[in-house]
């Protein structure tokens, strides 16, 4: 028993010394700013956790760790207590002034997992913690990525962030553009940022937004897919879809998650076409961070 509490002591001590030492820190890089957030992280904070070694020789990290910073303005406050569910423990949204989080990052996957949060008032008290987030995948519509380029480009120097906020005619690409009969026209466009190559599958996020014919949006499509750049076939592994009516919902693989042929008339076989122009010019940037 006298060995447990001694092993739980020294856990929490550890807990509390590295959250010391985060909170302590002065060094905080500024990433972005909004009317809600500002965001910040601390270089030397950055952290290889896990490494491995390539059949060529190649050390290439798999697990990245560092601090950031957020503080908030009310409205970002409030929509953060409101999103973490914690209104009975927060109830003023003018008690939460930043948050400090350790932040877990995986390259090759393009995850990101919230080790711990510490949320703070003006007068620098934890208020309420949080530990072992859930790890999810990085992409233009998540409110975490400007932590995690700025987290992968301090280990790689790749040149994330720069992807990240080009102008979008540099940072999507259009795939095709087509027109029905009846007179709506869907255009379906790739995130750069999001490509890796694995295999003969490149994985990416894409965006595609049909207008009918008085040019209204009836209908936005953000997916997640993995083309078979050699078979010539795809397969939605995730995604969301809008229409006026019922706003954001899960998108439903009508395949059932099974691979589909592309068809030689169809709108996506030029994307298809698109898609290994790309990564045949930009082969460094498709394989960056691969084990393969």
């Amino acid at each position: 028993m006298l060995r447990k509490i001694l092993a739980l002591t020294i856990f929490c001590m550890t807990i509390i010394f590295t959250a010391h030492n985060a909170c302590a820190a002065t060094d905080w890089f500024w990433l972005d700013s909004n009317d809600k957030y500002s965001k910040y992280f601390d270089a030397n904070s950055v952290t290889i956790n896990k490494k491995v070694v390539t059949r060529d020789g190649r050390e290439i990290a798999i697990e990245i760790e560092a601090w950031t910073k957020t503080t908030y303005s009310y409205d970002g406050a409030a929509e953060t207590i409101r999103n973490y569910g914690i209104q009975n423990i927060l109830p003023d949204p003018r008690k939460l002034s930043y948050s400090l989080a350790l932040l877990r990052v995986n390259p090759q996957n393009r995850t990101l997992q919230y080790v711990r949060e510490d949320f703070y008032n003006a007068s620098d008290q934890v208020v309420w913690s949080k530990a072992e987030g859930r790890v999810k995948e990085i992409n233009s519509q998540t409110f975490d990525e400007e932590f995690y380029c700025a987290i992968v480009d301090e280990v790689f120097q790749l040149g994330e962030r720069d992807r990240k906020r080009a102008p979008t005619a540099e940072r999507w690409i259009d795939l095709w553009t087509f027109t029905d009969n009846e007179g709506a026209t869907t255009t379906l466009s790739a995130d750069t940022t999001t490509m890796r190559l694995k295999g003969s599958n490149l994985i990416l996020w894409e965006w595609q937004v049909t207008k009918n014919p008085a040019g209204k949006t009836s209908e936005i499509r953000f997916m997640k897919k993995a083309v078979n750049l050699t078979q010539g076939t795809e397969v939605i592994k995730d995604g969301q879809v809008w229409t006026p009516n019922e706003s954001w919902h899960e998108l439903k693989d009508e395949y059932g998650g099974a691979y589909r042929m592309i068809k030689s008339n169809e709108p996506d076989y030029k994307g298809l076409v698109r898609l290994r122009a790309y990564v045949k010019n930009n082969h460094n940037w498709v394989t960056r961070y691969s084990l393969e």
